[in-house]
């Protein structure tokens, strides 16, 4: 009969604890039907798993597998994926009772009459001893009616998936990174081996003017000019230097290596070939950004907080249990005892919390709020790098095109000029502008297709690095 009578209410707080919500929807958010700077009927080629395996360099193949295990940074991410699990396990415990063992034992010694003050200063005399023992079984559980306890679990559960999309994004930099680290490094030998080889030439170049002037057909002006430009292309050695061991530098904090243990053959940059990466239709690029992923993880945990904290305005009910033997002799442990049980049940309402619990609530709407902003800000964002990544690829792929042409005339023009030179029919002038032409051509295209590959590298990046939300990177 008094379940019966209980059982009205029970129905009447399931049902509030019904109206606790809302249920996670996501967002609405504006999305584009193609990308500008890219064809809407050209064929998709997203990045896939291994990604960098496209540029064909074993040896940065080896740099990045090593910074997926070794680099810190990526480590840190590892590490928290791993507090995220925890926490996990510790929201989910009160869904469950908890259980404790209990046990006590006492000893107490009583002298008897007069005789009991002097045996407490070690007088022989009677005494009375008593011990007393109990064991047993405790047991509490929170009956959680209006999903709090629910609520925090589904908020912990989606920070753990949040920790997971925020290690993709950290591992998705962190090979960026190397990658654009050992291209610099490979520019910067382009650019080193440029400057020695125009250095050369125009020593070459000098030598001659020296022999002229021992003849009577240069004179020391010729030779001097001649020598600034030497010397002007000798002191762009060491800066070059610095910039291939401030990368290799660099690459060894990426690694986790110091730089003196890492050794880098490195090579050139033109020797690698190109690949080819392309979007599909911008609402599939939603699903393929770990960042996106991410914020959307972190607004189903705060909304699952929101009714977590709506949930605190209900009272708490909560079963407890325990059960076990006591006995007053110590022998009964191997005997019969006395069996004590107790079965109970609280109610906790609070009535006064000078506005705790909508303080916590307000701050999870808020929370919730600043949340809902940064998603719509990854999203825009997502749109945008691939959009500028586009255009700045297509940009570069025609400047290197360009730049090559113009490679080409400036050497027809150093070679004319050096003809004539030997031959004594230009002057100085005319031959120092076609060395400087074309060594500023020569380098240039260096840079330039440096940057070509930087936006490739962007392009790869702003396209999720082959990662998809079903399946992490594929």
């Amino acid at each position: 009969m008094r379940w019966q009578a209980a059982a009205p209410l029970a129905a009447s707080l399931l049902v509030g604890a019904c109206s606790l919500g809302p249920d996670f929807l996501r967002p609405a958010v504006d999305v584009p039907g193609h990308f500008d700077a890219s064809s809407a009927t050209a064929a998709a080629a997203w990045p896939a798993q291994g990604w960098w395996a496209n540029f064909g360099s074993p040896e940065l193949d080896g740099l990045i597998e090593r910074a997926r295990v070794y680099n810190n940074d990526l480590n840190a991410a590892v590490a928290r994926v791993i507090q995220a699990d925890a926490q996990v396990r510790v929201s989910g415990a009160p869904l469950l009772p908890s259980v404790n063992g209990t046990g006590s034992y006492s000893y107490n010694r009583t002298g008897i009459g007069s005789r009991q003050l002097s045996s407490s200063f070690g007088s022989a005399g009677p005494y009375f001893d008593s011990r007393s023992y109990s064991v047993g079984l405790s047991a509490s559980y929170d009956l959680d009616l209006f999903g709090r306890n629910r609520a925090l679990l589904a908020a912990a559960k989606a920070t753990a998936v949040a920790t997971r999309f925020d290690q993709e994004t950290v591992a998705l930099s962190v090979v960026s990174s190397v990658a654009s680290t050992y291209f610099q490094l490979l520019s910067a030998q382009d650019r080193l081996r440029v400057a020695e080889r125009n250095l050369q030439s125009a020593e070459q170049i000098l030598g001659a003017y020296r022999a002229r002037l021992t003849v009577g057909t240069a004179n020391l002006l010729d030779v001097s000019q001649q020598e600034a430009l030497v010397a002007g292309q000798r002191a762009s050695l060491p800066a070059l230097r610095n910039t291939i061991e401030q990368n290799r530098s660099a690459l060894g904090i990426l690694v986790g290596l110091p730089p003196e243990r890492l050794n880098i053959s490195g090579g050139s940059l033109e020797a690698l070939p190109v690949p080819v990466v392309a979007p599909g239709l911008p609402s599939e690029l939603l699903a393929r950004r770990p960042d996106v992923a991410f914020a959307e993880a972190q607004l189903r945990a705060e909304n699952a907080n929101i009714r977590a904290a709506r949930a605190a305005f209900y009272p708490d009910i909560t079963l407890t249990a325990s059960g076990g033997l006591t006995s007053a002799a110590l022998s009964a442990l191997t005997g019969p005892g006395t069996l004590v049980t107790q079965v109970a049940a609280s109610l906790l309402q609070p009535i006064f919390d000078n506005g705790l619990r909508t303080g916590q609530l307000e701050l999870a709407k808020g929370r919730y709020a600043e949340l809902l902003s940064n998603y719509r800000q990854s999203v825009l964002q997502a749109f945008t790098d691939v959009e500028q990544a586009l255009t700045g690829l297509h940009q570069l792929t025609e400047q290197e095109r360009l730049e090559r042409i113009a490679l080409q005339v400036a050497q027809r023009s150093a070679a004319i000029a050096n003809a004539q030179l030997q031959a004594g029919t230009i002057d100085i002038i005319t031959s120092l502008n076609t060395q400087t032409t074309l060594y500023n051509d020569l380098d240039l295209l260096t840079q330039i297709r440096l940057s070509r590959f930087q936006y490739l590298l962007n392009l790869y990046k702003a396209l999720g690095g082959g990662f998809t939300v079903e399946g992490g990177i594929v």
